[in-house]
């Protein structure tokens, strides 16, 4: 069966192919820092589950200090513009296929994995989907490398050029899910939903909808990431009020605020792996400039798509 431990090896070998190929990287020159911030990735991910908590917690400053110190961005390209437009000439739209891999592999995955009797005998149930997304990004490797017939190390050496556009953001949606957890830990969700009681009026359900995720979208504004917003806005507001007390249904009620906080995802630049990444990948001169544009174009999404999701879960969530 394969697990999500299965998983982490296969993501931690990435990260160790790229520590080594950034500390290769001469036309980079913060490659020593690239290598070491890499490396320490591939150990999180290789050897994590044996560090125990101090282990980890030192390793996770250690990625701090060096993000902090800064990384450079290696360049390495597998092929020359003008190789890759002339693929992009002769392939046409046939190029997407590989990419549509990925999503259709992780959906059969999780369907055979929860809905068939062969599935749970290939992947573990518990982990469907994020074994079964690996699983697609694997397949839709080996049928790149059939079909177009690149270098062999092109996957790595690709991948390991993007991950270094993208730079330290690449991890912060752990990061800050992990910060999410502490504060759940620390009561601030409990805290909340007192203060959220004892101004915020929640005795209906279009009321305790919006607080819901009205909260959600501003906690990750404020935190960056929907992930560490969710785990606060839901034990404050989501489970005691929606679910509990009001009778919404968990599943809808949790998958719905996910989505409210992505809406406020789109419109902030705590959100620095979503929304820096354009600024890095263009390579423009002007990152800030870019970032504050970025979220400027994103805005009249975000809010439409917030109140389209408090009437989802309003309407979605609860029993007819």
């Amino acid at each position: 069966m394969i697990t999500l431990a299965h998983a982490y090896i296969v993501g931690g070998l990435f990260f160790a192919a790229a520590s080594l190929f950034s500390f290769a990287d001469t036309s980079n020159p913060r490659r020593a820092m690239n290598g070491v911030f890499w490396g320490l990735l591939a150990v999180s991910f290789l050897a994590g589950s044996q560090l125990g908590d101090l282990g980890n917690g030192l390793l996770a400053v250690g990625l701090v200090a060096v993000a902090g110190i800064g990384l450079g961005q290696g360049r390495g390209e597998t092929s020359s513009g003008e190789e890759r437009r002339a693929s992009a000439a002769r392939n046409g739209n046939r190029l997407f296929l590989p990419a549509l891999i990925i999503p259709a592999i992780a959906l059969i995955g999780t369907l055979a994995a929860k809905y068939t009797t062969w599935g749970p005998l290939i992947i573990d149930p518990a982990q469907a989907t994020l074994v079964s997304l690996v699983l697609g990004a694997l397949i839709a490797v080996a049928t790149v490398m059939a079909w177009l017939k690149p270098p062999l190390l092109a996957p790595l050496r690709e991948g390991r050029r993007l991950i270094d556009a993208v730079g330290w953001a690449a991890i912060l949606p752990q990061m800050l899910a992990s910060l999410g957890a502490v504060f759940l830990a620390a009561g601030v969700g409990d805290q909340v939903g007192r203060l959220m009681a004892d101004y915020v009026p929640l005795d209906t359900r279009t009321l305790a909808v919006s607080a819901y995720c009205i909260g959600m979208a501003l906690f990750t504004l404020i935190m960056g990431n929907a992930f560490a917003a969710f785990p606060v806005m839901t034990a404050a507001v989501g489970l005691p009020i929606v679910v509990q007390a009001l009778g919404g249904d968990p599943a809808r009620v949790c998958a719905i605020g996910m989505l409210a906080g992505f809406c406020g995802t789109l419109m902030t630049p705590m959100a620095a792996n979503f929304n820096v990444v354009p600024a890095n990948l263009l390579d423009l001169p002007d990152r800030k400039a870019a970032l504050n544009g970025v979220i400027r174009a994103q805005i009249p999404t975000a809010i439409p798509l917030l109140l389209a999701n408090i009437l989802l879960m309003r309407f979605l969530a609860f029993p007819a």
